[in-house]
């Protein structure tokens, strides 16, 4: 029996979206689904027994900081990251792919992200270049990448064999292949050779870990790997990267890279037609609701983004409505809950005001209780596309979503 299998349920008309079931040792997870962030082994302020109640079925983690601290070797004698973390559903973990980006050319750079928003943020990120300009602690090389830590300075260098090596200690059901995310401000020249390099990374990860597989007995229990489509918004380089990864033998893809805000529907369709129908496809690092709402309909199963609980922690909330923030004076005498008819357990309990309260008085509660909702928000309104693309409604639920919310 494989690690993971992925059946197809039934496909929304006029697109490439898919209602799915992607069953893995732990679980089985139903498609399309919000994956929620725990970059440390934890999602900020949660009990794992918290985070199942607001319906998440699926968790990432994160392969560079977890290697730091406590040690991927350290995670392994613990029985492995479900254990040590106490989540008995399915785990994903990246490649450390991405801290090549946030580390390199984004480190200390508030104007550059993978999500450029054009001409505007480029002029802004170069004027505030010398205000906020660190040194790189990142060197990139042919064979892999060398990485300063952010906390000590100790030097650790990462190749797509290390990379595996961790996360197979990790223990995750879901793995990714060691990849380069490029700035959406990189030249043409330097994104055609950064794919180059992901390509060959991404079949020395795959060999690896076939290799370590086989030491496995039970293939069951053996980590899925899915490779990483990578580049920016160049068409030609998008289906190429899609054509190569597409073509070889990984469980699963992610869609990595940098994307133009505007265009980037575009980007994802261009891979989602190229790549396997029959393998689970996870789009990286996107999590706002109108691009969740793309996402699925360009064929997107899975998606992960820190920002629900970012938002939250600074009092961005949430709401059928609009995202409000509760340090804003309106909400000081609010006796309704974060949202209306939400079904979560701090709207069941809490006032508006009450978490205001919290937040001015920089309560730990505050954090936690924003954080429950705005999770249950996002995997509830996933949650509703599969539902109305089962039922064939999909189209007015999106309508009636987006004139609300926006």
């Amino acid at each position: 029996m494989k690690s993971l299998t992925f059946d197809i349920h039934k496909e929304l008309p006029n697109s490439l979206g898919r209602v799915g079931t992607i069953h893995t040792t732990h679980g089985d997870i139903q498609t399309p689904a919000f994956v929620t962030v725990g970059t440390k082994g934890t999602v900020k302020s949660l009990t794992p027994e918290q985070l199942k109640e607001t319906g998440a079925q699926l968790v990432i983690a994160n392969t560079y900081h977890l290697y730091l601290e406590p040690g991927d070797e350290k995670i392994k004698n613990m029985g492995g990251l479900h254990k040590a973390m106490n989540w008995h559903g399915p785990l994903m973990t990246d490649s450390g792919g991405f801290q090549v980006f946030s580390l390199g050319v984004a480190y200390g750079k508030k104007g550059i992200s993978k999500i450029s928003h054009g001409p505007d943020e480029l002029l802004l990120s170069e004027s505030k270049v010398e205000e906020e300009d660190k040194p790189k602690i990142v060197k990139i090389d042919p064979n892999g990448v060398m990485f300063r830590s952010h906390s000590d300075g100790s030097a650790h260098y990462f190749t797509p064999e290390k990379s595996i090596e961790i996360q197979h200690n990790l223990g995750a059901d879901i793995i990714f292949a060691f990849d380069e995310c490029t700035s959406p401000q990189e030249s043409l020249h330097y994104q055609k050779e950064a794919l180059e390099r992901t390509h060959r990374w991404a079949r020395r990860s795959l060999e690896h870990h076939q290799n370590l597989s086989t030491c496995q007995v039970d293939e069951s229990k053996r980590p899925a790997l899915f490779g990483i489509v990578q580049s920016g918004r160049d068409e030609n380089l998008r289906k190429e990267s899609a054509e190569y990864i597409g073509s070889l033998d990984f469980d699963g893809f992610g869609i990595g890279g940098s994307f133009e805000k505007e265009d980037m529907d575009k980007a994802v369709q261009w891979v989602n037609e190229i790549l396997p129908k029959e393998k689970p496809r996870h789009l990286l690092g996107i999590g706002e609701p109108l691009d969740l709402f793309m996402a699925v309909e360009k064929g997107c199963d899975l998606f992960d983004c820190v920002s629900p609980t970012r938002i939250a922690r600074n009092g961005g909330i949430y709401t059928k409505e609009r995202r409000i923030n509760l340090m804003n004076e309106e909400f000081r005498d609010d006796s309704k809950p974060l949202d209306e008819n939400c079904g979560c357990y701090t709207c069941k309990s809490y006032s508006r005001a009450y978490i205001a309260h919290l937040f001015r008085a920089k309560e730990i509660l505050a954090y936690t209780l924003a954080s429950i909702h705005n999770i249950y928000f996002i995997v509830h309104m996933v949650e509703k596309m599969r539902e109305t693309m089962l039922t064939g409604s999909f189209d007015s639920y999106k309508k009636d979503f987006l004139k609300k919310y926006y």
